[in-house]
């Protein structure tokens, strides 16, 4: 016997989409907009109406599709609906500044048309940042292991790193600026910096925390330090790690942003104040949209590697 409320919530997607593109049709866009060339966001939601509504067919033949489309049906519907209000509050009726709220057509246009431009921005941020976060994350975690494990360390170094390491990392720039002779170097270190304080500061609290059992039962059986460090305490602070990275990420995002905006030639965060400093505010809403994209893939590929690291602690933590 057919389910037609579990039938009605797998269509939900199929009917935001054809709401959104019911919106882009039956209502003009306002003369204040400047006209688009292509229709980009015709071709979006044609797309996109096309797609759920093989999903929902799908979904009769293959069991694995229908539970999603249930969850998420009543999301994408409302997604739809919100996506259609934006629409006509600014592309159809321009009840907000035209200038800096611009048609999805001109947002979409620049993706199109900028496409070398915005790939070699991507990938210069995507260089900075993985160097970045690389540095920062080794010079975290060696910090980290040497508080944690070593008494004499953290009595010397830990009062340091308090009144050091709350900074924020942007904070520098006027003076690391300064100090390196080139702006790919200081945005490494600005970068590098933002993740040190939180991947140091986990790594060195899940040390400290870990059972005190466990080193006294690994000297008895003769483990050096070496062992203890690396058998016994870091295995242990795996999960306090993972989470200072992901902290360390964030925080990695907002220094590449920032640090991009002085004295770099390409990146997101170049290309959004470029974007602003011409007034051309559907390339700054393109760049904010890579940013989403980008952080979301960056965090969810290390969620990846962390359920495949930590498996006993898989859905402790969700993304």
């Amino acid at each position: 016997m057919l389910n037609l409320k579990n039938i009605f919530y797998r269509a939900l997607p199929f009917f935001g989409v054809l709401l959104a593109l019911l919106v882009q049709t039956v209502f003009a866009d306002s003369t204040l907009h400047p006209p688009a060339t292509k229709h980009y966001y015709n071709f979006l939601l044609y797309a996109a109406l096309l797609l759920t509504l093989v999903l929902f067919v799908l979904s009769f033949f293959i069991a694995s599709l229908r539970e999603p489309l249930v969850e998420k049906g009543a999301f994408f519907f409302g997604a739809g609906a919100l996506v259609s209000v934006l629409n006509l509050i600014t592309a159809k009726f321009a009840l907000l500044p035209v200038i800096f709220f611009p048609t999805y057509d001109n947002i979409l246009a620049v993706f199109v048309e900028q496409t070398p431009l915005l790939l070699k921005c991507i990938g210069f941020s995507f260089r900075l940042l993985i160097l970045g976060v690389l540095w920062g994350t080794i010079a975290g975690f060696v910090t980290g292991i040497f508080l944690g494990f070593s008494k004499k360390v953290y009595y010397w170094i830990n009062p340091y790193i308090k009144l050091i390491g709350p900074i924020p990392a942007t904070a520098w720039i006027p003076l690391v600026l300064t100090t390196f002779p080139t702006p790919l170097g200081a945005s490494i270190f600005i970068i590098a910096l933002s993740v040190w304080f939180p991947v140091q500061l986990m790594t060195s609290s899940g040390i400290q925390n870990t059972s005190k059992v466990y080193f006294e039962v690994g000297r008895t059986l003769g483990a050096g330090t070496f062992f203890q460090v690396f058998r016994i305490a870091v295995p242990a602070a795996l999960p306090n790690i993972f989470q200072g990275v992901f902290n360390g990420i964030c925080a990695a995002f907002i220094a590449l942003m920032t640090a991009e905006m002085f004295g770099a030639k390409y990146g997101i965060g170049w290309y959004i104040s470029y974007q602003k400093a011409m007034m051309l505010y559907s390339g700054v809403y393109a760049g904010l949209i890579m940013i989403a994209v980008f952080c979301t893939v960056i965090i969810t590929a290390l969620f990846k590697v962390r359920q495949r690291v930590l498996g006993w602690q898989k859905g402790l933590i969700k993304w």
